[in-house]
Formats: C-alpha cells, structure tokens, sequence
C-alpha cells in the first residue's frame, strides 16, 4: 500500500504524519509519499522525511500515487474531485458538521474514514484525535487569557500591598476544561468549573477546583462521554448558576460542545455586559456558533470592556507537539489497516476500522451519520 501525506492549507500548520511515524509505517511494509513542504510549518524538513523513507514528490503526483491519502483536517471540495473511485481519504473531516464533504465523499466512490469519529473505547484511546487535542487547547486557551488579562493570575503580597488572584470560571470538564483548570491553578488562579455531568465532579475537585453543581442534568452513557442536550427547565436553572458565576469572574474559558449540534449557548450578551471590564473569554466552541453570544470563530473583539477570543484550533498555533500528538494517533489507526504484507485491509469486522468508516463504495458506513445525513 503507498500513503500519501498532503499538506494542510494555512493558517492550519499541523502534518497528519511526522518522520518518526515514517519510519514505522516503513516497517510495517508500507510506501509512503508525501507532498513537498507538508511538514514545513509543523518543523520537519523534506530531508527528515525522505531520511525516514519517505518519497518527496508534488502534490498532484502523491494523490495520483497513493492508496490512500491522509490530511489533518477538512479537504477542500475541489480536492475531492481529483481523488479516484476507490481511494481511501483519512483526516479529521467532522462528518457530523460538515455533511457536504459526507455527500461529496459518497458521490466519488472514496473510502473516507474521520479520526473524530474513532469510538469512545478503551482500545481507541490511541487513537483519539479529540482528546490530545483537546489537551492543546485546555493549556493554549489559559495562557492566551493570562496575556490579555490585564491583572495577575496568581495573589501577591509585597511591600506595594496585596494583589488578590484572578477568578477563573470553565465552562465544561472535558479533556479541555480539565487541562485548563490545570493550567489555570499553576497559575495561581482561583477556579470554579461547570459541567452538566456529574461523573466530573471528582475530576474537578482533585485538581483544586470548585464545582459548581445545578441538580437534573441528563446523562446519557451512550453519548461516550460527552453532553448531551439538556431540558428547558434544566437549561433555565443552568443559566442562573452561570450567569451569577461569569459577573464574578476575571476570566471565562468556555469548552462546552454537543458533537454534531451547535454548541450551547452559556454566555449571553447581557452576561458579557455584567461582566467587570478587562475581562477575557475564550470561546473554544467558536467554530460550531459559540457558547457565548458574541463570539467570532478566529477572532477578538471587545465588548463592554471584556475581551472575547473566539479560537477553535489552538493545536495549528503549537504545531510541533500537536504533530506529534495528532501523528502518533493516525499512525496507530493505520496500523489496522495494514496486514502483515504492507497491503491495505479494510476489516470492518472490526469496531474500530468500521466506527471509523464513514463513507465505502458509495454507501454510508457509519450508523450515527447515517441519521443525520439527508
């Protein structure tokens, strides 16, 4: 089998595959081609590559050469277009919101697997896309709001008088969230955390952080791990804790997301207006609407005194662990699609390889895509 590596298209500077993944992939029988420069913004050089055993060639040559083809995030649909009936694509495409590239997918004939929806299992967890990179974007989203605060994170006494510390609310306790209550108590912050699941109270609470707890949430097992939607009256009560918690704090990290919905409304603009001047939120879910009202995805803007950054891909801003990360994860899915003669096998036997698999000669595989896709 020959996989083909492309170069993500800035301001994305992630490569799906660095030279250590290479080597292993060699080993393992397979032919690796890769676009010139793919790696460049993420530190690795052709050189490094081509040492590990990788062939260098042009872009158009490496998706004309390879089996299958692997990117970090979503392909353009021109791009689509030149791949050929039967050749397998690998990124994280995010199937559940982007339905067009799904359709696209499915019309050429491709065999397209999406590392987002690698299922929530225990065998899976070295292949989970989501959570290293989630782990990014806990620790880049604390440190981006520690620069734009306009005070210190952590409490000060000195001669010149007693500097209180920064109070920091995250909103969801996910990978991320987590991450940023870390991050953030380092720092020497005050941190309060909520979430609607209440198996991360223990989480929470370990790390030095306050829960803030509103009873009725709805849980659901079957969600692997994440929220699910919430009622009317359990949204309202939610609300009031939030809003009572957001006037106080210096800081707001928001983390909460629904895969495949938008994301939840936490932070309103009436909130934000309440909210002390010289504040910071950090939107993380400003590419699926936002959990704050004003937010803009890659964006800064300035309302009432409080700074509100809308940023979605904190990985692409630390490209070289993110690389590291997020190649470590696609090479040990790859290796289920290897047999022992460097050929491509495609065992939808397995619940990895087929919970994976979104779209196969022309037909949807993946049954939670299945019931969103017209």
């Amino acid at each position: 089998m020959i996989i083909g590596v492309l170069k993500d298209a800035l301001p994305e500077r992630r490569v799906a595959l660095l030279p250590e993944n290479i080597k292993m992939l060699v080993a393992r029988k397979a032919k690796v081609v890769l676009e010139s420069g793919a790696g460049t913004e993420a530190f690795a050089t052709d050189s490094e590559f081509t040492e590990a055993g990788a062939e260098v060639l042009a872009r158009e040559q490496v998706i004309d050469k390879a089996d299958l083809l692997v990117l970090v995030g979503e392909p353009e649909l021109s791009l689509i277009k030149q791949l050929k009936k039967g050749q397998v694509w690998l990124s994280e495409y995010k199937p559940l919101w982007n339905k067009n590239l799904v359709k696209e997918f499915q019309k050429a004939g491709i065999t397209s697997f999406s590392m987002d929806a690698v299922p929530r299992t225990t065998r899976a967890q070295a292949m989970d896309v989501l959570s290293s990179m989630a782990t990014i974007a806990g620790y880049k989203s604390v440190l981006e709001a520690a620069n734009h605060l306009p005070s210190f994170f952590p409490m000060f006494i000195s001669a010149a008088g007693t500097i209180r510390p920064a109070n920091v609310l995250i909103l969801g306790a996910g990978v991320a969230g987590l991450q940023a209550i870390a991050i953030a108590r380092k720092l020497g912050a005050q941190v309060e955390a909520f979430d609607v699941r209440s198996a991360v109270k223990e989480e929470v609470m370990s790390l030095g952080a306050r829960f803030v707890e509103v009873e009725g949430a709805t849980e659901d097992a079957a969600a692997g791990g994440y929220a699910v939607e919430q009622s009317e009256a359990y949204k309202r009560k939610q609300q009031e804790a939030i809003n009572r918690h957001a006037a106080k704090a210096n800081v707001v990290i928001c983390t909460a997301q629904i895969p495949g919905r938008k994301a939840p409304l936490l932070i309103s603009k009436d909130v934000v207006a309440s909210m002390q001047p010289g504040s910071v939120i950090i939107d993380l879910a400003s590419s699926t609407g936002g959990n704050c009202e004003l937010s803009e995805d890659n964006k800064l803007v300035v309302k009432h005194g409080v700074s509100i950054i809308g940023q979605s891909n904190y990985a692409a801003q630390m490209p070289k662990d993110a690389s590291k990360m997020f190649g470590k994860n696609v090479s040990n899915f790859l290796e289920l699609l290897i047999d022992e003669e460097g050929n491509l096998k495609l065992d939808f036997d397995d619940e990895i390889v087929r919970g994976t698999c979104i779209t196969h000669e022309g037909e949807l595989i993946n049954e939670r895509i299945k019931s969103v896709i017209d």
